[in-house]
């Protein structure tokens, strides 16, 4: 089932309580600020291989009136959907209780400290955010997790915040007009050195095996077992002593005038369609409509590119910066 929201969907992100057996919203739209205009839009659409492991987020008003926070979460493993959708729910309160902690310490705060703060903030909470996972009762989450990619907007700032493999693109113009893509993020695979180096330092094993060559994996020490296709996730505890790790990768951004949208998508999106074609759909699209055409343009692709293949779960949300 499909589920695409530009409207608000919750007064209060933190009023909602997730049980692991609710009927659970994929995708969310949340307004807190003053802004009557909505700033972009999320869709979620589940694939082929069961239930929708995919959440996504789009919250205007976080942390400030023009605040915005963005994310996606992509869960693996048999309480896949379960992981996503915690952290979904939690981690924007985490990052809220980490920033006010942080800037209680600062006596000396002035606005160039925000970045920094957040970027601390960021790390904090997802820190935390791995352990409440683990301290969870009657929820297994061994070899179960979830990605993380969230845009934290401040000002004219972003706070990119990475854990796996789902991806940040920029979408912005040139000098002549033309839109480009960006990526602000790393695709936090097993087949990048410097992640594949410490899982090896740890004692954790990286390959592929011979029936999927292009799919490098992390392994236990003596176990073929659990083979995850990422270094960084919530969850995933089983693997978290041999190198997989719940750290993000941090970067900033400052906007410019010509910097127009950021879209936050699940590697259901990634594998079929290129960082370009994502911006050149956004850029085509309304506020309203940008996540869905992401999505729609996806399912499609699947389905030329990959006939015989089950089609993973594809969430996109989606942040404008300008009028259009």
């Amino acid at each position: 089932m499909g589920m695409c929201i530009s409207s608000v969907a919750s007064a209060n992100i933190h009023d909602e309580i997730v049980k692991i057996q609710d009927t659970y919203e994929n995708a969310i739209f949340i307004d807190s600020s003053s802004c009557k205009t909505p700033i972009g839009s999320v869709c979620s659409q589940q694939g082929q291989k069961g239930i929708n492991q995919d959440s996504a987020i789009l919250q205007q008003g976080f942390g400030m009136d023009d605040g915005v926070l963005c994310g996606v979460f992509d869960g693996h493993g048999m309480n896949g959907q379960v992981a996503s959708r915690l952290v979904r729910s939690w981690l924007p309160g985490l990052l809220l209780n980490q920033k006010k902690v942080i800037s209680s310490f600062n006596l000396d705060y002035n606005k160039n400290d925000s970045v920094e703060e957040w970027s601390k903030a960021c790390v904090g909470a997802y820190k935390v955010m791995d352990k409440e996972l683990k301290l969870q009762e009657n929820l297994d989450c061994s070899c179960s997790g979830t990605t993380s990619v969230t845009v934290i907007k401040q000002g004219e700032d972003l706070v990119i915040a990475n854990l796996g493999d789902s991806r940040a693109v920029l979408g912005t113009s040139s000098d002549n007009g033309d839109m480009m893509a960006v990526q602000l993020t790393t695709d936090l695979k097993p087949s990048v050195p410097e992640e594949a180096e410490r899982i090896r330092k740890s004692n954790g094993r990286v390959f592929a095996l011979e029936n999927e060559a292009h799919v490098t994996r992390v392994w236990l020490p003596d176990q073929n077992f659990p083979g995850l296709a990422m270094t960084r996730a919530f969850g995933d505890f089983d693997l978290k002593d041999y190198g997989v790790i719940a750290i993000p990768q941090i970067s900033h951004h400052h906007l410019n005038n010509n910097d127009k949208f950021v879209v936050l998508a699940s590697d259901g999106v990634w594998d079929v369609l290129s960082n370009s074609e994502v911006v050149s759909i956004v850029s085509s699209a309304t506020r309203a409509t940008a996540a869905k055409a992401v999505v729609d343009a996806a399912v499609t692709s699947w389905k030329q590119k990959f006939p015989l293949s089950k089609m993973d779960d594809i969430s996109v949300s989606c942040m404008f910066f300008q009028k259009r």
